[in-house]
Formats: structure tokens, C-alpha cells, sequence
């Protein structure tokens, strides 16, 4: 992919949608043309374009330089045209929400005579954990010139934290369908993409100013002490590990968690727990430890879904391993399809971040089965607020307790 500079923006804007945009900085954007032309607009007035369909390419728009058409600001309310918006880059904190804003702007100036049509935004949010998240804004268009465009801003701290988006917050807003408050879009914006429009969500953005649109996503920084990633496999370390597997009535499949700790200090107690769903049983004897002081793995006790298992105390960057098989069994199993949803806990810090991994179980029957997978997901297992995760520390005796504690969770319980 190749990318340009991006310009700053400093500049008022003319409409209260448009905002304030600040913090001069040099980072990517670009279109599948290689990188198109800028223009004025004393040259976009003087027909340069002809019935050609161009978007976000003026230099001094109301925006500032169209091609900087992604920005993002603090969720502190509405604050009309005297909203902040960065271009470039974002200092966030934990736990507050932002604004992300993709700007989508028909440059012809013909207006109904030069619509622009199958134009859909994406925003691309990346499950990254980093000091540094870059999120994307992406339109494509079947009839402009170039037909897909793409801008960025860059979220940024001195210590380790994702960006997850708020579901149902995508809204456009514009003088047609979106005035008066905007109209809500599909949350595929984050995936495959949603189409907009003007007087309808038809793809359809006729030329000039009078038509431009706004669309905004909702994202929320959240610090992690801590990578957690789990995954399942059918052959164990032999094999390959997924977050998803297909299986059968009676095997057996092995888990494996993995703990990294990015705190950026020292933790001195680690605990690991797992919630199986109600079809599967743990296997006695399975449970292996793997980190540096045994890189050959060790065997732990059977208390990894029940009270938990303690891995130690590891150095910034540390990592540790857990490993164990559990059974597929048919307590309650629907017909037809099903999601076996299991759930891996690690203690850091007095904090639990957690993630899941699933296994897609069929069940024949006679009578006729659903499409639609039915999920056994572990209902002890809270949304929010407080779980436990008690262990005893290798024979020491002292117990660690992480009741009342905030859950940090990467994936949304079903």
C-alpha cells in the first residue's frame, strides 16, 4: 500500500459539524491511485474536475486539507464548532471514550448531476495492544476517480492499552438523512463495511458542500497490565492453536492460555483460572506450566477450573504457558449446532483480564436441526464487576483473591 503525508490541519471550521482541527504531525494516507491530485477551491469552481467524481481531495476546505479527513477528540459532549478534533494523533487516558470522525465529501460541484454512488465508510480498529493504536478510515466509491481512500489517527500513551469500539455508537450525520441528531448505522462498520447516503443509506452522495457528510464511530481506551490470549487445539503442543475449532461428541482438545505481562513493572503473583461450559469435563492430570524457569513444562494441580493454579511472579515482558485437555461431553447439547464458549482468567496486579476460545460441536438428531450454532457459554461467569480467582501459592499457603476487582476483557461475554 502506498501512503503519502498527511497534511496538518489548523484551521477553523465553517459549519459546526466541521469542528477544530489541531496538533500538526505527518502521518499516512493515500487511495488506490498511488496518490492523487490536490486541488483549490478557485479550481474546483472553475470546472477543473468536468464530470469527473472525485472525494476528499480539496487542500482548503472547511476541514482543512480534505486528505486528512479522519480525526478524533474526547467524548465531552457536544460542543458545536468549537469541537477539537486531532488530526494526526491523540493522548488518551484509561477508561474515557473518543470520538473517531471520517469526513466524506463529494468535490464535484455539479450537485445532483454528479452523484457519486456505492459509497460505504469502514473503520478499521485493531485489537492491538501498544503504546501506539493507529485506527483507519476507509471510503469506497464504484464510479469516482480514485475509488477507495483511506486516512488515519493515531492514539497514543506511555503505557499499554487497546481501543475497543462502543457498540451501536456509529452515526451519520449530514443535511439529509443524518440532520437533527444523525441517523444510527450497522455496527459492520467496524467489519465489512456500511453503506451512507444523503437521503437515504442508498450509497448515493451528490457533488458540492450541501451534501457532505460526517460519520462517527465510539471507541474506549482501556490500560492493559496484561496480554491474555487463549486458544484451542485438538493435538495439544503438537499441533496448531486457534481461537476456534471444529470437534465431536467424546474427544478431547487442549486449551492453552498465555499470560505476557506489559505493566511495565515487576509482578510478584500470578494466578491462572479457567471456566469450562457445561459440555466439557476437565481431564485429571493435564495441567503443564510452561515459562522460562521451565521451558520443558511442569505439571500443576487439577484445581485450574475450580480454584485456579499459581504461575509465579514474572519481570516486565515475562511470559507463562498453561496448558490443559478437557473432554466434549453431552450433558445438554442441542440439536444441530454448537458453540462450546470457554473462558481463560489471569490475576495480575489485582486486575482480571480474560479471553475465550470455542469449540463448534454438531449434534445429529432425527428430527429437524437450526442453522444457527446454540452457544454453551458458562454462566458463572459475570459481564461486569468482580470474579474470583483463588489459588494457593505452591504449597506457601497464602491465598489470592481477586473479589472486587475490575475486569478487563478483550472479547464481549455471549
Amino acid at each position: 500500500m502506498k501512503s503519502t503525508i498527511k497534511s496538518a490541519l489548523s484551521i477553523t471550521a465553517a459549519a459546526a459539524l466541521a469542528g477544530v482541527a489541531v496538533a500538526p504531525a505527518a502521518f499516512a494516507w493515500g487511495d488506490n491511485a498511488g496518490g492523487r491530485a490536490s486541488y483549490t477551491l478557485d479550481q474546483i469552481n472553475s470546472g477543473v474536475l468536468g464530470n469527473k467524481i472525485v472525494l476528499n481531495s480539496i487542500s482548503d476546505s472547511t476541514i482543512g486539507d480534505e486528505k486528512n479527513f479522519v480525526g478524533a477528540r474526547l467524548d465531552n459532549g457536544d460542543n458545536g464548532a468549537s469541537n477539537v478534533w486531532n488530526g494526526n494523533e491523540i493522548n488518551v487516558e484509561s477508561g474515557k471514550t473518543y470520538i473517531v470522525r471520517l469526513y466524506v465529501h463529494n468535490n464535484n460541484p455539479n450537485g445532483t448531476n454528479a452523484v457519486a454512488t456505492g459509497v460505504k465508510t469502514t473503520f478499521i480498529i485493531p485489537e492491538t495492544t501498544s503504546k501506539s493504536v493507529e485506527v483507519n478510515g476507509i471510503i469506497n466509491s464504484n464510479n469516482a476517480t480514485p475509488s477507495k481512500y483511506w486516512d488515519n489517527v493515531v492514539f497514543k500513551s506511555n503505557s499499554n492499552f487497546h481501543l475497543e469500539y462502543v457498540k451501536g455508537s456509529a452515526l451519520l450525520e449530514n443535511n439529509g438523512i443524518g440532520a437533527n441528531g444523525g441517523v444510527k448505522l450497522s455496527d459492520d462498520i467496524i467489519s465489512s463495511g456500511v453503506k451512507i447516503g444523503y437521503d437515504k443509506l442508498d450509497g448515493k452522495i451528490p457533488g458540492c458542500y450541501q451534501y457532505a457528510s460526517y460519520v462517527t464511530v465510539k471507541v474506549k481506551a482501556v490500560f492493559d497490565n496484561a496480554i491474555v490470549e487463549k486458544q484451542v487445539s485438538k493435538t495439544g503442543e503438537s499441533g496448531t492453536w486457534t481461537e476456534s475449532i471444529d470437534a465431536n461428541i467424546g474427544d478431547t482438545v487442549y486449551y492453552r492460555i498465555h499470560y505476557k505481562n506489559t505493566s511495565g513493572s515487576s509482578v510478584e503473583s500470578v494466578a491462572i483460572k479457567d471456566v469450562l461450559p457445561t459440555n466439557m469435563e476437565y481431564v485429571k492430570g493435564s495441567t503443564i506450566l510452561y515459562n522460562a524457569s521451565n521451558p520443558k513444562g511442569i505439571a500443576r494441580d487439577d484445581t485450574i477450573t475450580t480454584t485456579g493454579v499459581y504461575v509465579g511472579g514474572y519481570a516486565n515482558n515475562g511470559d507463562a504457558y498453561v496448558v490443559f485437555a478437557a473432554k466434549i461431553v453431552d450433558k445438554n447439547l442441542a440439536c444441530g449446532k454448537n458453540k462450546l464458549v470457554n473462558w481463560g482468567q489471569v490475576t495480575a496486579n489485582n486486575k482480571v483480564t480474560q479471553d475465550s476460545a470455542d469449540v463448534m460441536v454438531a449434534k445429529t438428531c432425527s428430527e429437524s436441526t437450526p442453522e444457527e450454532p446454540v452457544e454453551d457459554t458458562p454462566e458463572v461467569l459475570p459481564k461486569t464487576g468482580a470474579t474470583s480467582v483463588v489459588v494457593t501459592a505452591l504449597g506457601i499457603g497464602s491465598v489470592i483473591t481477586t473479589a472486587g476487582y475490575y475486569i478487563a476483557s478483550r472479547k464481549a461475554l455471549r
